[in-house]
């Protein structure tokens, strides 16, 4: 059984839709614990669930450096075999991701390398594309620009707004997220090899 640590900044509707997949019991994966790096609405999911959380508010630490530390002891007591970044709006230190590579992995809503960043669906829409879409990658120490391990391509309607886009964009992240752990548990997706 493959033990997942979700982390994140919001409202953890993929953090959601990951805890009801495993709560089949065909479903090879447990969510073991849940972080965020604010008092997140996403964590009263965790307690509807039962899953321990943990907060490692950003602002408490001096820096980056610091923050990352805290989260990483945080994330060692539980030595979760893959860590989920779901709506974590921070980034990582180089020192964490290296710590935790290559069992880190990270949705985007956009067809990567199209559109990375914190603001991927409205830089699709400013740039005018007919489609962009939803991505699962293998974090690294850029922005981004892991391995891809999933996408899926979501058209660009002529009236969407970032919201409305937005709101399409999501179903498909969350079916491919829990399609990518599914085939990290089952071993037919290999995280050392996409690295």
């Amino acid at each position: 059984m493959l033990t997942v640590a979700v982390l994140i900044s919001g409202t953890g509707s993929n953090l959601r839709a990951l805890l009801e997949a495993a709560r089949h019991p065909d479903f090879p994966a447990r969510v073991v614990v849940v972080g965020a790096d604010r008092e997140a609405d996403g964590l009263a999911h965790a307690e509807e669930f039962g899953i321990p959380s943990f907060t490692v508010p950003w602002h408490e630490h001096g820096s980056r450096e610091a923050w990352g530390e805290e989260l990483g002891r945080q994330l060692a007591v539980w030595n979760a075999d893959l860590v989920v970044l779901s709506g974590l709006m921070r980034l990582l230190p180089a020192g964490l991701v290296a710590d935790l590579s290559p069992r880190l992995i990270n949705t985007h809503p956009a067809y990567l390398p199209e559109f990375p960043g914190a603001h991927g669906v409205r830089d699709a829409l400013a740039a005018g594309v007919s489609e962009t879409g939803a991505s699962v990658i293998v974090v690294d120490d850029g922005i981004d620009t892991g391995p891809i391990l999933a996408q899926e391509r979501v058209p660009v309607l002529a009236d969407d707004t970032e919201h409305t886009l937005h709101e399409r964009i999501k179903p498909v992240e969350r079916r491919l997220l829990i399609d990518v752990v599914r085939r990290i548990a089952t071993g037919e997706l290999s995280l050392t090899a996409a690295s």
